[in-house]
């Protein structure tokens, strides 16, 4: 984020993982996707305002160019270009949001949209990692929509490409594209951190993970 609120954010699944605070998370493979209770709020303060959120080990800014197309109605608004940062904080607190929604049912600091380093499956069987946009609720008054399904609170929701934003009871629609939508078959995200892949290392297909969307447990 802009803010520098930058930096990894100790993750647990609920109560019962406190000791992450005690001991470096040392086993990556395997992220975490909910938010730790206390959101390591002492530090995160950007202009005097504390930070609800605090971004996890795995983030990553991406190389494919993310843009959110807003439409209110049938009226496009100008496009919102997200591929810059790897975390970008969603709220009507226009001095620490990084793309700020006005409406007044919306929070201060409603949701955030986050870029994620996670693993994934090839079409050939074999294990790769890939950067990819999540949205999570920042336990918001009135609740983060994608495509028109509310979704829980402080748990990484995987977006897709044509997903549809909304937030609280704001009439605006967030188109999610990206500038190579019709070339969707080409993977620019993949980070190759193994050993080169038995066939032709290029971008790998999107194929059937990109069918499925990855919620938090």
């Amino acid at each position: 984020m802009t803010n520098g609120r930058g930096g990894a954010s100790e993750e647990s699944d609920g109560g019962d993982n406190n000791k992450d605070k005690e001991e470096e998370p040392v086993e990556k493979e395997k992220p975490n996707f909910a938010l730790s209770g206390k959101l390591t709020e002492e530090v995160n303060k950007v202009n005097g305002v504390v930070i609800k959120y605090a971004e996890p080990a795995e983030s990553r800014k991406p190389k494919r160019r993310w843009r959110l197309y807003p439409f209110k109605g049938e009226q496009a608004l100008p496009t919102l270009y997200i591929h810059r940062q790897s975390c970008y904080l969603i709220g009507r607190d226009r001095k620490v949001c990084d793309l700020p929604i006005d409406h007044p049912s919306c929070s201060k600091q409603h949701a955030a949209l986050q870029y994620r380093l996670v693993p994934y499956e090839r079409e050939d069987g074999t294990s790769g990692k890939r950067v990819r946009p999540y949205i999570i609720d920042l336990e918001s008054a009135n609740g983060t929509f994608v495509n028109n399904k509310k979704v829980d609170t402080k748990k990484y929701i995987e977006l897709l490409e044509k997903d549809v934003l909304k937030f609280g009871f704001s009439s605006r629609e967030y188109v999610l594209l990206h500038e190579n939508s019709k070339e969707d078959e080409e993977d620019d995200d993949v980070v190759e951190d193994k050993p080169p892949a038995p066939a032709g290392g290029g971008g790998a297909s999107n194929g059937g993970a990109r069918g499925k969307r990855d919620q938090s447990e």
